[in-house]
């Protein structure tokens, strides 16, 4: 059995690539969540004026993975302290955030967050509901896959 998840930590190019890496992920996708408008455009987002943020679906299997270990896998790819961007990726579309599809996965992300919190991290994180998510171009699906770039803002920090 499937089960889905939304993370938006920056850039959703090195979202989508560090979940993949990550065993018990069948897919991530990059796309878009948050805002107002129906159907964005990466152009539209990018303007900051639209409330989406660039988030990815992650699809996993949960008897090798689970929500809380995708959780706390999200929080270490990121900075989750660091307000409207994620490293030199500056704007509201890039916020942190966790969109939960039901109220146990809300709880699992408001127990992990405060877990950062006890250790001292101002974290910055928002825990929304998640809304209709829009599937980003083609061209930024396994966008470091197509370019053999790796990511420069994601990387795993041992938070928590």
């Amino acid at each position: 059995m499937k089960k889905i998840a939304y993370f938006a930590g920056g850039c959703f190019w090195g979202v989508e690539y560090m979940f993949e890496q990550l065993d018990g992920v069948i897919e991530a996708i990059s796309g878009y969540m948050g805002g107002h408008l129906p159907n964005p455009t990466y152009k539209q987002v990018r303007s900051g004026t639209t409330g989406h943020l660039e988030t990815v679906k992650v699809v996993y299997d949960p008897e090798k993975v689970s929500y809380e270990d995708l959780v706390k896998y999200f929080f270490n790819i990121h900075d989750p302290t660091q307000k409207d961007g994620q490293g030199p990726d500056i704007g509201p579309q890039y916020r942190s955030a966790i969109f939960y599809v039901d109220e146990e996965q809300k709880k699992v992300a408001e127990k992990v967050k405060s877990m950062l919190v006890e250790k001292g991290y101002d974290v910055q994180t928002e825990i929304r509901p998640a809304k209709e998510f829009w599937e980003a171009e083609e061209y930024h699906q396994d966008y470091y896959k197509k370019t053999g770039e790796t990511p420069y803002c994601h990387f795993y920090v041992k938070r928590i």
